[in-house]
């Protein structure tokens, strides 16, 4: 089967919105498209002659640990060494190959490849000639390949990517995971991510907009031009504008500052996200030869050790989470759908803040986070000099640190979400002098690019013998240390803290903490998204070396695999709500996971058995334990409309009370009162056999990039619409239309079955599946079968 070449018609494409549209080049086209895959080593893959008729064709994000290992049913493998790390996936080799042609009108551009993001050890040839190796995963990198490109003719870029070796200790996903992008430019231009724009003032009033753009000057003879810049406001509104020329050596690189004054201006915050855009233009002779467009947001943040952390001076207290980068059942494949929605159930559960653990997350996520209101803490490195494994960073780390380092802070530093750069989390022997000298020269190689934002990093165990080392950060992070939050601000009494890593079973503690001293920031859950590997952490307890198979989750978010909120993020809610809320959880009569019968104590990054259930057939009259979570001062309890008792929240219950209400069918409902007045009612009911199917999206309307996703939640509901939550029915599903289902999921972290079918188990009443648009107008029809339930049908529009 032949494959059809991809042509860049680049001369006919339209500029960048908010650019002028007489440009003639649209100056970064994505790359995503038609490439060709073959998982396995290939003798010879860069070269043109190889025959790659037979491979398959996908679009870019790819990750290929996420599907079916070849010859199973399941991306899972209970003999993988270090399974429970990666959550029990395979890695291996995979080429990818892109054929395409460069119109012959663009002979003289020069021509750049981006990569988001490729895991891991990636090769890369461009006609057969080898373009560079980037060896870190999670960071964006790109490569001049002028040289290499013929316009007119066929191209060909060769990658190579190797993840035979267990590098992570969570899954990591394999493959060209995030986008991949060509920029054209004229041979003088702006260069790639050499614009900074900073806010160094700002009022309501008025702000200093601060913008420096670095010209690049590849003509071959000394020149000059004019920068012209302009802000731009939601409504298309030049809100301010301004030029500089330059004057720029042949081969040499040269920054132009601008000043510009935005009157008025709409500050961002997390509770009104308020975006600008910077359009940049580069003039020679009159005419425009290259044009840039930035996101970027005016408002001002500070760290005061008195006051603690002010955005838009105001105190504000991070409620935050830590997040891996894997989108579940989508393995590592960072869609621009998957991470805004990430982004967005944060957003309704209550954060206004996420750590990227433990790495530089994609620009689809930072966006997503800029667009809706979440702060981000941008972290670089999960390992230093020692590190995890034997194949992991730490074996390149003193060669590459600063290049991938840099490489993060030029790419992130116009986002108005990021406050806080973090070099490392939990670095090896980091009590030694060794250590503390080495983290004294990443910050202040991150100060020397960036000073607006503050150098931070996850410290466990903090201690006295690391002062050496907290010594080098500006805002400290302490991983699981309460306990030193007052003496190591009696130590550091300049430098504020935060919980950069906090466990969900002692949230109340934790978040006390954070109210009480102004010094302290925020506090960041582990987690707040469930993840895949770290394999049952939140059941069995940390031990990598040990396996729990069919365990591949985490099992510790917040929020579930399939986005469901768990009991904690309810109890979670009273801490951080001003809305009074009751919420009902029962400690099920035998343990959710009987494979597991027994937790482990010490895994205390779980949060306790307890379920949203009133269904336990077969234990009628035994005794359970039934909890409320409030943050209301009482809460009376009913059981079939009879009182069991009111109960006080107090320092001691914090914000959880229980009662013992023996099991029978029926209705519990929980009123809670402050000052003596009801404020709030929940009720959690015994569900019936299911009897329908609730499909739910959490998008309707989809646009025809052949990338975009919808969520279809899935329900099995009794008579009155409630949600079964023992129902594990098989679900079937049936896709037409002018899109694809490209993943089913259950939130069962012991559920090894394909995320690739088009069939899936309920777990508790619910199941997910993710349809993806075409690239024509149209509709999408999911139509959703279970045996002896009426069938049900979704329609998502495209267009």
């Amino acid at each position: 089967m032949k494959y059809k070449y991809i042509i860049l018609f680049l001369s006919l494409t339209v500029g960048l919105a908010g650019c002028n549209k007489k440009i003639e080049i649209s100056r970064v086209v994505s790359f995503d498209e038609q490439w060709l895959f073959h998982y396995g080593d290939v003798e010879d893959g860069e070269k043109k002659m190889l025959d790659d008729s037979q491979w398959r064709k996908l679009d870019i994000p790819h990750d290929w640990t996420i599907e079916d290992i070849p010859g199973t049913t399941s991306p899972f493998d209970s003999t993988v060494v270090n399974g429970v790390s990666s959550g029990f996936t395979r890695g291996g080799i995979g080429w990818y190959r892109k054929h395409f042609v460069v119109d012959e009108s663009q002979l003289g551009k020069r021509f750049y490849i981006r990569f988001d993001g490729v895991y891991m050890n990636v090769d890369i040839w461009v006609n057969e000639q080898y373009v560079g190796n980037q060896y870190y995963g999670y960071s964006t990198f790109g490569y001049d390949i002028t040289d290499f490109i013929k316009p007119g003719e066929t191209n060909l870029v060769a990658v190579q990517v190797k993840t035979e070796t267990v590098t992570s200790r969570w899954y990591s996903g394999s493959g060209i995971y995030r986008h991949v992008w060509l920029v054209t430019t004229s041979p003088l231009c702006i260069d790639n991510y050499g614009t900074v724009i900073t806010t160094p003032l700002v009022s309501d009033q008025k702000a200093d907009v601060v913008i420096t753009s670095t010209l690049v000057n590849y003509t071959g003879k000394d020149t000059k031009a004019v920068v012209r810049q302009k802000i731009v406001d939601k409504d298309k509104k030049i809100v301010a504008q301004g030029e500089k020329e330059g004057k720029i050596r042949k081969g040499e690189k040269v920054a132009v500052p601008q000043n510009l004054t935005v009157v008025h201006p709409l500050l961002w915050s997390v509770d009104s996200p308020n975006l600008y855009s910077l359009v940049t233009e580069v003039i020679q002779d009159g005419d425009r030869i290259d044009c840039t467009e930035e996101t970027f947001g005016i408002r001002s943040i500070q760290f005061d050790a008195q006051r603690g952390f002010l955005l838009n001076g105001k105190v504000l207290k991070l409620k935050g989470g830590c997040i891996h980068h894997d989108n579940g059942p989508l393995g590592a494949m960072a869609f621009d759908r998957a991470e805004e929605r990430k982004v967005e159930l944060h957003k309704a559960a209550g954060f206004n803040a996420l750590r990227m653990a433990h790495n530089p997350p994609s620009p689809a996520l930072l966006d997503a986070c800029d667009r809706l209101g979440i702060l981000v803490i941008d972290e670089a490195f999960d390992v230093w000099r020692y590190g995890h494994f034997k194949e992991d960073y730490s074996k390149h780390f003193d060669i590459l640190w600063k290049e991938d380092l840099k490489k993060m802070i030029l790419r992130d530093r116009n986002h108005p979400s990021v406050i806080m750069w973090s070099i490392g989390n939990e670095i090896k022997y980091n009590e030694t002098e060794e250590m503390a000298l080495l983290s004294g020269k990443l910050a202040d190689y991150v100060r020397s690019i960036d000073n607006t934002r503050p150098v931070t990093a996850g410290v466990n165990a903090v201690s006295e013998k690391k002062d050496a080392y907290l010594n080098t950060l500006d805002v400290a992070g302490y991983n699981y240390s309460p306990k030193e939050y007052v003496s190591g601000h009696q130590r550091h009494p300049e430098q504020l803290i935060y919980a950069s890593e906090s466990y969900s079973s002692e949230a109340y503690d934790y978040w006390k903490a954070v109210e009480k001293y102004n010094w302290m920031i925020g506090d960041f859950v582990w987690t707040s998204f469930d993840y895949i590997g770290e394999a049952s952490i939140g059941w069995n307890g940390y031990y990598l070396e040990q396996s729990f198979y069919p365990w591949y989750m985490a099992y510790c978010g917040d929020i579930d695999m399939c986005g469901i909120r768990r009991p904690q993020s309810y109890y979670r809610e009273t801490l951080w709500s001003g809305k009074p809320i009751t919420y009902i959880s029962v400690t099920p009569p035998v343990p959710s996971f009987p494979l597991n019968p027994r937790k482990e104590l010490w895994s205390v990054w779980d949060w306790p058995d307890e379920i949203d259930s009133w269904n336990f057939e077969g234990y009628e009259g035994k005794v359970l334990s039934v909890w409320v979570y409030t943050q209301c001062d009482e809460v009376e309890l009913f059981f079939n409309g009879e009182s069991l008792g009111r109960k006080n929240n107090t320092d001691i219950t914090k914000n959880k009370l229980g009662w013992k209400v023996p099991y029978q069918k029926g209705v519990l409902e929980a009123k809670g009162y402050v000052d003596g007045k009801e404020v709030t009612t929940s009720i959690l009911k015994t569900a019936g056999s299911p009897v329908d199917i609730q499909l739910t999206a959490d998008k309707s309307v989809l646009s025809p990039n052949g990338q975009d996703l919808s969520y279809i939640s899935v329900a099995l509901v009794d008579a009155e619409g409630s949600i079964s939550p023992v129902a594990d029915d098989l679900v079937h599903f049936d896709v037409s239309g002018e899109g694809t289902l490209i993943a089913v999921a259950n939130s069962n972290p012991m559920s090894t079955e394909s995320f690739r079918t088009t069939y899936r188990k309920a777990w508790r009443g619910n199941c997910l599946a993710i349809l993806k648009s075409g690239k024509k107008a149209g509709s999408i029809h999911l139509k959703v079968r279970v045996d002896g339930l009426p069938q049900k049908e979704i329609i998502i529009k495209v267009k």
